[in-house]
């Protein structure tokens, strides 16, 4: 039985899959998912490419539609994309005929937010993560970080009721990737965040609770590790049917049926953790 309710989470998913059509064929990406994520929680997926956490966030984004089960925001069904829950991608994909501050500044001009309001909140939400003084500079000019910063200043810039992130620094090198990790932990604190993520150590480092995303019937050492140091780790596995789902944190996890594909625990496996 969940114990958390829908309308008091942030963000919340049941029973959602996705389907894909290969050759006239329905090719399973994601199956039974039930997440909850609640109002400034930073929960993190982890899994192994191809186990649907790009398709995860997508279909919360509201760029793919679910095929099956339903996603709500507040309450609200989800059902197409929105200012409210921006996705930071793996690559900064700025718009190179903009400035950075042109490029932050783009969400509020699709709000209609008159000239100098746009850049008074373009330019206080690139101040927030280390831009000042590059307002005028294209994004060819830009190092690969700073190109993030930019894509996460755009992301942040109307204040989101969900913030999602898609491996976002998955494209730089270990320094500044680390440097960032830390950034980004004082950036989205308070802020209600989904981060997908291969990496468990980015995952330990910037996440409440970590849900761990598998195609297969063992979740093995993502797990071990997660719960290893410390983490809140939900987990859920598919298997045959009658099988039985675990958590690395002791909580209780629904039982799959059977399926091929990926599901993530009805978040009753723990409490969130708090940061030091």
């Amino acid at each position: 039985m969940m114990t958390r309710n829908v309308l008091h989470s942030a963000l919340s998913l049941r029973r959602v899959g996705k389907r894909y059509m290969t050759d006239g064929r329905p090719l399973p990406a994601l199956h039974g998912v039930n997440l909850d994520v609640e109002r400034g929680e930073f929960v993190a997926v982890i899994g192994p490419s191809g186990c649907g956490k790009s398709t995860l966030l997508q279909m919360v984004a509201g760029l793919e539609p679910a095929t099956e089960g339903h996603i709500s925001l507040g309450g609200r069904p989800v059902t197409g994309p929105g200012a409210d829950r921006p996705l930071v991608f793996q690559h900064s994909n700025l718009f190179p005929w903009l400035t950075a501050e042109g490029n932050v500044a783009f969400g509020p001009r699709m709000a209609g937010l008159e000239p100098a309001e746009r850049r008074r909140l373009a330019r206080a939400a690139m101040a927030r993560v280390g831009l000042t003084g590059c307002e005028c500079y294209y994004p060819h000019e830009l190092s690969g970080g700073m190109q993030q910063r930019v894509a996460l200043a755009r992301a942040l810039v109307l204040e989101p009721r969900v913030l999602l992130l898609d491996e976002p620094l998955a494209s730089l090198d270990a320094l500044l990737r680390a440097r960032l990790q830390r950034e980004l932990a004082a950036w989205c604190r308070g802020r209600t965040v989904l981060l997908a993520t291969h990496s468990i150590r980015e995952a330990l480092l910037l996440a409440d609770r970590i849900v761990i995303l598998s195609p297969q019937t063992r979740d093995g050492a993502a797990r071990d590790e997660a719960a290893r140091q410390g983490a809140a780790v939900s987990v859920a596995r598919a298997g045959a049917a009658g099988g039985r789902s675990r958590t690395a944190a002791g909580g209780r996890v629904r039982p799959l049926r059977h399926h091929t594909t990926a599901a993530i625990t009805d978040s009753e496996a723990g409490k969130p953790r708090s940061k030091s």
